[in-house]
């Protein structure tokens, strides 16, 4: 078979069509007839998924719900806990801070304190005095 002709054959299963027909088991009575193709269940079965999903998405957007799901919480309690990070980031910097103070501290009342000169002897160059 040639391409064309796979894709030709492809497309007429696709749109052949098909009666779907609902009997009374009992007295096998019609209830329902439906005249359907292929691509029109494709199309439909594709069209409920996508509004099946829009609408869980919208229904856990929209709602309570999402506070159920781990790690989302609300935007009042994640503004706190930053602060509160903020907060325990500012105490330690600051007890290492005091530590560090109250080291030195002892070092200087133990005589054990270095004294470390932070400036540089700069040398200079000699200026010759004018005879003006």
């Amino acid at each position: 078979m040639s391409e064309a002709n796979i894709k030709q054959s492809r497309f007429k299963r696709l749109t052949n069509r098909y009666r779907m027909v609902i009997m009374n088991d009992h007295t096998y009575e019609e209830v329902v007839t439906f005249k359907l193709t292929r691509l029109a269940v494709y199309i439909v079965s594709c069209f409920l998924f996508v509004l099946l999903v829009g609408l869980t998405t919208a229904l856990i957007v929209f709602t309570p719900l999402k506070y159920y799901i781990p790690g989302y919480g609300n935007q009042a309690e994640r503004r706190e806990l930053t602060r509160l990070k903020l907060r325990a980031d500012e105490m330690e910097q600051m007890m290492q801070h005091r530590e560090a103070y109250w080291e030195n501290v002892r070092n200087v009342l133990s005589g054990k304190a270095e004294l470390i000169l932070d400036t540089a002897i700069i040398s200079l160059p000699e200026l010759e005095e004018s005879t003006d």
